[in-house]
């Protein structure tokens, strides 16, 4: 259903040589909410688009009513049935993708009944043995005359909690597995306006020249909901929205605006290129004050037509976990130092919302041409969910006789400007990557060890003084602290514009 891909805008290339081997595709998890909303359509939508081989097996393991000991027994014993499958598949060269729709304290326990029953030897045991088909990336085993091309595990968040419960998590899967493995998943490095932004940045003479602490004021990256926790208060209530969001989705947005040019964006080896300068940022990012925090926790609406954080049935009474955070991280580099960039997240808000807003300098003597009139601040906004789109806030004459300066916009919505465009789900998209082989998209363990070393001493301080979050209504704009915040780090907020979706003019 729905708007149909055409042939000219997706189609496989050189890429996609996994095309011609079989392919086994096992989805660890496989009863979950995740694996039923995301997982399954994203790997129909492949088969659809041509993505999946003609010989392809798709298994789905679940534990719901087992111990980890009957899972992983069953795990095994089930996969000789997969087994079979590959050998009648006839095909040389057999590729397996493994999904862990699971919870990370089961990532060791089933990576490692994988890697003894199924994945088998590492890489530098095969190499010694000569076993192996052209994979890609040098992860294939050897089984009589047909051989296995690669092994490769997605693993979903969270990464642990803090930088030890992160590092003890890293050593035992980096002891099960090379990073040629496994694909740290993140889904917002997915979306469109997310892979569009080395495309504006490095292709478009207009902005690389202006983007440093020169010409830039602040950066804001926001996510909002419209709603809570929706019966995952349990599940929320021991990470809060700062692991939930800002560690992870936020963080990875801010390392593509932020680093500098990677020797490439495409093509050979790009993916370790962008890795390394993403590391490089949060390297150079201090780690965050709680004094540059606003934290705040919804209550219920007026009219009382959903509850307040607290009466979920899962969440204890007196927990101060927050639902809301918004915090200024500092760049401690030439290009950046002095620009605060601010990443606010939130439950329960007024709208459903993300977007990166960077807020420029007001030009020099404008005030002084112009005098008594208020200039406002150009910005580039890339909304990334809902209605993708991305302009720029513009200052032109007012039409008639005065000089006034008003705001108008340089507007590229992408339902408007590409109406005939098929645009994929992040996750099909990262699962195709992965079937490639890139790991551009993916995180890789040292980006989750320098992000944790940015969010662990204010986590830890946040829980060691049980810090009660500013109370705020359900479908408002969050504490009005988090203004004040904002005011404070230079933002200038124009009440008189709001930008008007073309998609629905």
């Amino acid at each position: 259903t729905g708007k149909q891909p055409s042939s000219t805008t997706i189609q496989a290339d050189e890429t996609c040589d996994y095309l011609n081997s079989h392919l086994t595709i096992f989805v660890v998890g496989a009863s979950g909410d995740l694996a039923k909303k995301k997982t399954y359509p994203s790997l129909y939508a492949l088969y659809r688009l041509s993505f999946l081989p003609a010989s392809v097996v798709i298994c789905g393991y679940a534990r719901s009513h087992k111990t980890d000991a009957e899972f992983r027994d069953h795990l095994v014993r089930t996969y000789d049935d997969v087994r079979s499958a590959e050998t009648a598949s006839g095909a040389a060269c057999v590729n397996r993708l493994f999904y862990f729709a699971i919870p990370p304290s089961v990532f060791v326990p089933i990576g490692t009944s994988l890697k003894n029953a199924i994945i088998g030897p590492s890489e530098e045991e095969e190499k010694e043995m000569g076993n192996g088909c052209d994979g890609g990336d040098g992860t294939g085993t050897g089984t009589g005359q047909q051989h296995i091309g690669w092994n490769r595990l997605i693993i979903e968040k969270p990464f642990g909690k803090d930088t030890a419960s992160f590092e003890k998590l890293s050593s035992a899967m980096g002891a099960l597995y090379t990073e040629k493995h496994l694909y740290r998943i993140d889904h917002y490095l997915g979306k469109e306006m997310v892979k569009n932004l080395m495309m504006m940045r490095y292709s478009n003479a207009i902005f690389e020249p202006l983007w440093n602490r020169n010409h830039i004021s602040n950066v804001q990256i926001t996510f909002k909901e419209n709603f809570g926790t929706k019966g995952r208060g349990g599940y929320f209530d021991g990470y809060g929205i700062i692991r939930d969001i800002i560690q992870n989705h936020l963080l990875q947005v801010l390392t593509l605006v932020a680093m500098e040019p990677p020797v490439a964006c495409s093509g050979e080896n790009y993916s370790n290129y962008v890795r390394n300068e993403k590391v490089k940022v949060l390297d150079s990012i201090l780690p965050v004050e709680l004094e540059d925090c606003v934290l705040g926790q919804y209550l219920a609406p007026e009219d009382g037509s959903e509850p307040a954080y607290v009466d979920d049935p899962t969440v204890p009474d007196d927990s101060v976990t927050p639902t809301y955070a918004a915090m200024v991280l500092r760049i401690n580099n030439p290009r950046w130092e002095g620009v605060p960039f601010i990443l606010k997240a939130g439950k329960a808000l007024n709208e459903r919302k993300a977007e990166i807003r960077i807020q420029f300098k007001q030009p020099p003597g404008a005030a002084a041409m112009f005098p008594g009139e208020k200039i406002p601040h150009n910005e580039l906004v890339m909304r990334l969910q809902p209605d993708e789109a991305v302009y720029m806030k513009m200052n032109v004459k007012e039409p008639g006789l005065r000089t006034t300066p008003v705001i108008s916009e340089l507007d590229l919505t992408y339902k408007s400007s590409f109406p005939d465009a098929f645009n994929v789900d992040a996750y099909t998209r990262l699962i195709l990557d992965v079937l490639r082989g890139s790991q551009a998209a993916f995180v890789r363990d040292d980006e989750l060890r320098s992000a944790w070393k940015i969010f662990t001493p204010v986590l830890h301080r946040i829980e060691r003084e049980k810090v009660q979050p500013i109370k705020y209504a359900y479908g408002s704009r969050g504490p009005a602290e988090a203004d004040e915040l904002l005011r404070k780090e230079g933002f200038k907020y124009h009440a008189e514009y709001e930008w008007q979706s073309r998609s629905n003019l």
